[in-house]
């Protein structure tokens, strides 16, 4: 998953990235909420909001997005413990609060939730014809035996099949799976897929020529 994190705490804010990162996941830190807007557009799966920041309410901050028609799913990261402010946090668009301190372990277990939760998932796994996907897990088959896949292999697969049935633009999937370094890397996207597509099946992944990237459906 690509993340958003806002947090103003240098020491928590370059922790949790570094955690993050080791789970797999492509992280943007920002401490301030001027940065973050200077990233306005740019495609995320998830946004890690810290009520207080420098410059204003990471709160009010994310209810801006909601009135603009924002839907990317958020969790508010802040020490605010009070029953009113958790009421508050989620009736004014966070989708769940986690009260610091926390451990890094809980918050990635919520992100794994989170991603069973995008993808509709009933069951742990989804199914693509003869493959099957666990996010939670992070383990893909295909027509029974598991098929071994890289860190980068994994991140493209996961943003995929979160958006199953959706075409995903090729600058924003660069974007998902690299983050700011797709700016600097020109075939890499190509590559993954290529080896996707030969682990997994050569239809798994559709082409859509001048557009982008599409899975399918879940069977």
């Amino acid at each position: 998953m690509r993340l958003l994190l806002l947090e103003d705490d240098l020491i928590l804010g370059e922790g949790l990235r570094d955690y993050l990162r080791t789970e797999g996941h492509v992280v943007d830190w920002c401490s301030r909420l001027a940065h973050a807007e200077a990233l306005r557009g740019e495609p995320y799966d998830a946004l890690l909001v810290d009520w207080q920041l420098p410059d204003g309410s990471g709160l009010a901050w994310l209810r801006g997005r909601r009135a603009h028609g924002d839907t990317t799913p958020a969790l508010m990261l802040t020490a605010r413990d009070r029953l009113e402010d958790r009421v508050m946090g989620l009736d004014q668009g966070a989708d769940d609060y986690l009260v610091k301190p926390f451990a890094p372990e809980e918050l990635a277990a919520r992100l794994r939730a989170l991603a069973r939760r995008l993808a509709s998932a009933a069951v742990p796994r989804l199914s693509f014809g003869g493959v099957e996907i666990d996010l939670q897990a992070r383990t893909a088959w295909r027509d029974g035996p598991r098929i071994e896949l890289t860190a980068r292999e994994w991140m493209v697969l996961e943003a995929l099949a979160l958006r199953a049935g959706r075409i995903v633009p090729k600058p924003d999937l660069e974007r998902l799976v690299l983050g700011q370094d797709s700016e600097v890397v020109s075939n890499v996207l190509e590559v993954h897929i290529s080896s996707l597509r030969r682990k997994l099946g050569a239809t798994l992944i559709e082409t859509v020529r001048g557009l982008g990237y599409r899975m399918g459906q879940q069977a």
